[in-house]
């Protein structure tokens, strides 16, 4: 049996690390006006981030249609017999709807199981990665789907940012509407919960929101996977990540870039932590 694994492009794997793991990855689509350009595909993120700061049209995001799910269930089923979808949180996007939507048009013989992870960026990215390797170590489709359903609570992401402004315009600030009140003056610290996006605390400068990332990462002894990501602070980014050498090897820490679509509703500026704690 042969067992495929597809994801959304909210899980920030992208780029080599997505080939080295096989994976088959659904854009989601952004939209500049009338443009629309598929995430990572289409407009790379250094292009995202330049318009959304010097354009006058703000971008929105749409998710994957169902029929953009049916041409992989089918591309894939040519040689696999079982396939693994999993998604980005339901409660941010309508990507696992057009998932099932898709499930239930396909009319080939491959197994298809969707999880709908209620996670988004590398917190959804970490446990993808795992799901990878259990698979290569001989998993069958039952096995993988509840080895990711267990893995799904062990993860965690932490992210900071400048404003909470973009976040409002794109209608997605969640639980997190009670930081509105001081955009200028408080950075935001917010992480998932339940699904949705959810606020933490409040800091007053990019150091102290360094600091917050850290201390959180402090806080988790049995650490399995750690990821740390960045929009336009790559520098920042990096001097985390060798702070971070004190609680994790650093050459295993995976770095990546916050997509397009999030960078929609967070801004240029964000820096994330994520961690998957051993099962």
């Amino acid at each position: 049996m042969t067992l495929k694994i597809v994801v959304d492009s909210l899980c920030d794997i992208d780029g080599e690390l997505s080939v080295d793991l096989d994976l088959t990855v659904v854009p989601v689509y952004v939209r500049f006006g009338d443009d629309i350009y598929r995430d990572r595909v289409e407009m790379t993120t250094e292009e995202f981030y330049h318009r959304l700061v010097h354009d006058d049209t703000f971008p929105s995001t749409t998710q994957p249609t169902p029929n953009d799910f049916l041409e992989v269930y089918n591309r894939l089923s040519k040689d696999a017999d079982e396939l693994l979808v999993i998604n980005l949180s339901s409660k941010l996007s309508g990507t696992y709807q057009s998932a099932l939507q898709a499930r239930n048009m396909y009319e080939g013989k491959s197994r298809i199981e969707i999880i709908d992870s209620q996670l988004v960026v590398m917190g959804l990215g970490l446990v993808i990665i795992r799901a990878v390797q259990t698979v290569r170590e001989g998993a069958n489709l039952d096995d993988a789907v509840d080895f990711v359903n267990r893995l799904l609570p062990k993860s965690h992401s932490v992210m900071f940012f400048d404003t909470l402004k973009y976040m409002a315009k794109g209608g997605r600030i969640g639980r997190a509407t009670n930081l509105v009140g001081s955009l200028l003056s408080i950075k935001p610290v917010l992480t998932m919960k339940d699904g949705e996006v959810s606020p933490l605390t409040r800091v007053r400068s990019r150091a102290a929101g360094n600091d917050y990332l850290y201390n959180f990462v402090e806080g988790y002894k049995n650490i399995d996977l750690l990821a740390v990501e960045h929009a336009t602070t790559p520098d920042e980014a990096d001097k985390l990540v060798q702070r971070l050498d004190k609680l994790y090897p650093k050459d295993k820490i995976y770095k990546s870039n916050v997509s397009p679509v999030i960078g929609t509703y967070v801004g240029p500026h964000v820096l994330s932590v994520s961690l998957l704690e051993k099962v």
